[in-house]
């Protein structure tokens, strides 16, 4: 029977919404004002607000115990007022890992259905650990110094630095359905290849044994093949007579120099003419150029498609760091800095700042601060496969003569020497591990591996299976059960997968989770039993996710 909630506050429909922009044909045109975009994140947070105020009446409402409490993190409200209100959990005031959960509420504030990352119920008999904190992150790091390669893109590189071991947290492990008392620690250092590593391990509080491995730096490695956004236009900002790479007008994001370190926030860009670069790697501009751009047009993809106001919804811009070390070859998200940061390749001459590895690297900040899928097993696959989804959707939004829209990942960057894109999405097998549908022990793959489970269903689905070339690129794109899929296009494709993974997905959505989720998504948007809906059906059918 369903239950008519008390709201805390007041707000309409209306107030709690930012109106959809116009899409545009790329980051050439005009951005939203500074006014609008405060008023965006006003509108935003009124509505994590509204969540807020009735995390105590919604505790009550799902029966949840009585040292359960609800905190709000995201709120979605429809143009009809429907809410999706997203939360974390604690217990006796410890968070409570795998405790997240959205609430789906109608107009009128009644509870219409729950998405929880776990169904158990959270009790743990005692709230007194058996090891201490400091010897739980002491067995943390020396966890980290005897694994290789928990979480990074090849599964191959050990750190070898521990430079910081975080203090343990005390929390309530529930993500496996069994919940217990754990700590939760973050061991910093440096990988094999240079790339700074920050790795949230979750070990039993009673035994150390350890129940989850995180890292919260997430890369994409390659080598450039040198500037590729060409000749295109850039916002920034007059101080004095200089002119500074920082854009005002899509939340103060900025480009700083990092002159080969590998720590700090680096030198911000500036210029006498505010003319930048000239399209060689000589001129450490030009990779500026590339950055700034790649972060533009990431902004720009999801407010003038979805109204979202920058990463976290909040219109604040993330900052991008160019040079980092010596002979990097590799790019990397990191949600502690808000920053985007890219190597320079082979020999210091090959930067890594390729559009849709911006694109990708930047959602990984978009998941985070949505569904938050963890970054293994199955949902670390869905959590990559999104950020390939929307590194490619901003490659097609941006449209650039210089790198032609597809649906290659890391074409530009020449991962592999010799001319092939990093993955594939019509058929992510010819990489050479990616899987193309799935099977059981695909949640044991490395997640860039598992993605393509999400990758190829995302493809079918936006263009449909069998032989045919796009934009001058030739496809053919099989299905596990021999079926012919018709596609919806790939906006209607991005469509439905964005609002599966800001209103239904959790931290622990695995692929069956997910199919769920973009059903309901594609009832949501175009009609239960819709051509679309029946068309996410069988693409999902296609890779085997029945």
């Amino acid at each position: 029977m369903k239950r008519k909630l008390a709201v805390g506050a007041v707000l309409s429909a209306a107030a709690l919404l930012t109106g959809v922009i116009q899409v545009g044909t790329g980051i050439a045109q005009a951005s939203p004002t500074p006014t609008a975009q405060a008023r965006a994140a006003q509108q935003h947070a009124a509505a994590i607000a509204l969540a807020g105020g009735q995390a105590g009446p919604l505790a009550k409402a799902l029966a949840l115990g009585g040292q359960e409490q609800l905190v709000a993190k995201d709120a979605v409200v429809d143009p009809d007022g429907t809410r999706h209100l997203r939360f974390e959990r604690t217990f006796a005031g410890l968070p409570v890992l795998g405790g997240d959960l959205v609430v789906h509420q109608g107009t009128d504030g009644a509870l219409k259905s729950v998405d929880k990352a776990v169904t158990a119920r959270i009790s743990v008999p005692s709230l007194t650990p058996k090891l201490s904190a400091d010897k739980a992150a002491a067995q943390a790091a020396g966890a980290v110094q005897a694994t290789v390669g928990i979480a990074a893109d090849k599964a191959d590189s050990p750190l070898t630095e521990v430079h910081r071991t975080g203090a343990a947290r005390l929390v309530v492990w529930a993500v496996d359905g069994n919940p217990r008392l754990a700590y939760q620690t973050v061991v910093e250092g440096l990988r094999a290849d240079g790339t700074p590593s920050s790795r949230q391990l979750v070990t039993d509080a009673a035994t150390g044994e350890v129940l989850s491995t995180h890292e919260q730096v997430q890369t994409a490695g390659g080598t450039g093949t040198g500037v590729f956004v060409g000749n295109v236009p850039l916002t920034t900002t007059q101080s004095g007579s200089a002119y500074q790479l920082k854009d005002a007008s899509r939340g103060g994001q900025s480009t700083s120099d990092l002159k080969g370190r590998t720590s700090g926030s680096g030198t911000l860009y500036t210029d006498a003419d505010n003319v930048w670069g000239d399209g060689t790697v000589a001129n450490g501009q030009s990779a500026a150029v590339d950055a700034q751009f790649g972060a533009g047009a990431t902004w720009d993809y999801y407010k003038n498609t979805f109204g979202r106001n920058g990463i976290k919804n909040n219109g604040v811009g993330a900052t991008s760091r160019v040079h980092y070390g010596k002979n990097y070859v590799n790019a990397f998200w990191s949600d502690s800095c808000f920053c985007m940061t890219y190597g320079d390749g082979a020999g210091n001459t090959h930067p890594l700042t390729a559009l849709d590895v911006a694109g990708h690297e930047m959602t990984h900040g978009v998941t985070s601060a949505t569904a938050g899928l963890n970054y293994s097993g199955e949902s670390g696959g869905l959590n990559e496969a999104t950020s390939d989804i929307f590194g490619t959707m901003v490659e097609w939004y941006a449209d650039l003569p210089s790198d032609k829209p597809d649906y290659l990942i890391g074409e530009k960057i020449d991962l592999n020497g010799n001319g092939t894109p990093l993955r594939y999405m019509d058929k992510p097998s010819k990489d050479g591990g990616s899987a193309d549908s799935w099977s059981s022990g695909v949640g044991s793959l490395d997640v860039h591996y598992s993605s393509g489970v999400a990758n190829h269903f995302f493809y079918l689905l936006a263009e449909g299976s069998g032989a045919k070339t796009i934009n001058g690129v030739s496809y053919n794109s099989p299905t596990s059960n021999g079926s012919t899929v018709t596609g919806i296009g790939r906006d209607k494709a991005a469509a439905i997968w964005y609002r599966a993974l800001t209103v239904y997905f959790t931290s622990t959505t695995n692929y069956k989770a997910a199919r769920t989720g973009t059903l309901s998504a594609a009832a949501d948007l175009y009609g239960l039993g819709s051509p679309q809906y029946n068309a996410v059906a069988a693409a999902w059918s296609g890779v085997n996710v029945n």
